[in-house]
């Protein structure tokens, strides 16, 4: 598929978003009060295949999608993404970290985020071997996160580690996300919830927001495919990422909890092969909720 039909078929799907919410605009006045009332963000990784081909285009697709906000690292020399993604009105509002850099190097990863002008970090996944985190792979983190997240709490950042679903392994009375949780420093990390990955791991993400209060300050919009068989692993077919609204979360009651706990930042985010036609489904789902 050449360039232009690749992001044609972006703006095709921004049309029919466009008609859809014009059309039902009126009856979700009519309805109630809206349930989701925050800036509209996107995890940039939704558009992984898309940023390669031109990163321009790409952030015009997401401006057109109405995307004001967005999770990222940066595509291309920070000053000219920062640049790029100023002249569209799209505040970078997080940046992501990997884990072995927040060991290293913190100082680069405060460097980046300040260029961006994010005021939060996050990290998505703690290396382990053979596919089952252990407490010493716990007790690691712990230690990497307090030191990380005491350097960039002090540099005006904040911390969040994002579960992907493997914490879940049993331990003691909980679970080693438990331990993750009320180990670190309060002050210094906090966490975001990707609703899709905990739901994976076998949690329930109302549960924990209520368990955990505002530990969490950001989240990852997303939907899991019906019966989708769940393990430890941190890992599935992006197929079973489906528009919000079509899967197996209960969206609405999670987004009352995270609107009681002050929730400010959320990011749609696909893994799919089908992001041109999820991603406006999502959207439209997400603003036609209501109280």
């Amino acid at each position: 598929m050449g360039i232009n039909n690749y992001f044609m078929s972006h703006r095709i799907a921004i049309v029919f978003l466009s008609v859809f919410l014009t059309v039902t605009g009126s009856s979700i006045a009519q309805r109630g009060k809206p349930l989701y009332t925050s800036p509209l963000g996107v995890e940039a990784y939704t558009f992984r295949k898309s940023f390669p081909i031109s990163i321009a285009k790409t952030l015009d697709t997401i401006k057109l999608l109405g995307f004001t906000e967005m999770e990222s690292g940066s595509e291309g020399t920070p000053e000219t993404f920062r640049k790029l993604c100023d002249e569209r009105d799209i505040h970078i509002v997080s940046l992501g970290a990997g884990y072995n850099q927040l060991a290293n190097s913190p100082d680069s990863v405060i460097r980046m985020a300040k260029i961006l002008g994010a005021k939060y970090v996050m990290c998505a996944w703690i290396p382990h071997k053979g596919g089952i985190f252990t407490i010493e792979d716990a007790n690691s983190a712990v230690a990497v996160f307090n030191k990380a997240g005491k350097k960039l709490s002090d540099s005006g950042l904040i911390f969040c580690y994002h579960p992907h679903g493997y914490e879940f392994q049993p331990f003691e009375n909980g679970n080693l996300l438990d331990y993750l949780i009320k180990n670190t420093n309060a002050t210094d990390v906090s966490f975001e919830m990707d609703i899709f990955w905990i739901q994976f791991g076998g949690g329930d993400p109302v549960s924990l927001l209520k368990k955990y209060g505002n530990r969490w300050k950001l989240m990852h919009l997303k939907d899991m495919r019906k019966g989708t068989v769940k393990d430890l692993t941190g890992g599935t077919s992006v197929e079973n990422d489906v528009p919000l609204g079509t899967g197996e979360l209960d969206i609405p009651a999670i987004l009352k909890e995270a609107k009681i706990l002050g929730i400010e930042h959320y990011f749609i985010e696909d893994e799919s092969n089908y992001v041109s036609q999820h991603v406006p489904r999502s959207i439209a789902y997400l603003q036609g909720l209501t109280e």
